[in-house]
């Protein structure tokens, strides 16, 4: 999944963003898992790249409030 830009998430309707962020934060959650449980995520710079995206979101979801 590409890192979505603010003019993607301004496009996509209210249901879409809080269907993303739980996709996201499900993502995040799994790769966090791997961590906790010893392991190696596969990509260690998505961790940062998830956590970014879901404040993206959140922000945008803010200002349109």
């Amino acid at each position: 999944m590409a890192i979505l830009r603010p003019q993607e998430i301004r496009q996509m309707s209210a249901s879409e963003r809080e269907e993303k962020i739980r996709d996201l934060e499900l993502e995040l959650a799994e790769n966090r898992g791997q961590i906790e449980i010893g392991g190696f995520p596969e990509n260690a710079g998505r961790i940062k790249e998830l956590r970014r995206t879901i404040a993206r979101i959140k922000t945008i979801q803010k200002e349109e409030q």
